[in-house]
């Protein structure tokens, strides 16, 4: 595979992540009215329409800060810029490490996305057990977390280059 397959199928796995956050995040602006939710599994998952001012998991969503959106969006630019270099360089499509940052890129363009039209993104899963539950996120979200987690499980596991001696 050339350089430029590997970059174009990287680019395209990130951009189908957006296209799909895009598509999911509309139909839940369109048929679920604001903090409502449809019960999906009975004490562990529901879709509710929520919309998050903050980052992800809705951290800093509470601060009252007019720089927030503008620190959030410019943050979101930066890592993009630094994943696009890292996965230009990338010579081997379908890699963990490719998938990994295609998955944080798709993610990251998707949340911007939202930010940049409107100041906050549109969240709508929510998993739950009895009182206690996690944060609603977004399809967005979940590719940015198991991208990272996938470049973390390389980190400890992959196999490192050997160097032979001579």
């Amino acid at each position: 595979m050339t350089n430029n397959s590997a970059r174009a199928t990287h680019f395209l796995l990130a951009l189908f992540v957006v296209l799909l956050d895009r598509w999911t995040k509309r139909l839940v602006a369109a048929h679920i009215a604001m903090y409502t939710h449809i019960q999906i599994i009975p004490g562990f998952f529901r879709i509710t329409h929520t919309e998050n001012t903050g980052a992800a998991f809705s951290l800093f969503a509470d601060s009252p800060s007019h720089w927030k959106t503008a620190m959030l969006i410019g943050f979101s630019v930066i890592a993009m810029i630094v994943v696009s270099v890292l996965l230009w360089r990338q010579s081997r499509a379908l890699t963990m490490i490719g998938i990994a940052l295609s998955l944080i890129l798709g993610g990251a363009v998707g949340n911007l996305w939202d930010r940049v039209a409107s100041g906050r993104v549109v969240d709508f899963l929510l998993f739950y057990v009895k009182q206690y539950q996690w944060p609603v996120f977004n399809l967005a979200d979940s590719a940015i977390v198991v991208g990272a987690s996938l470049l973390v499980l390389e980190i400890i596991f992959g196999h490192p280059k050997t160097t032979s001696a001579t």
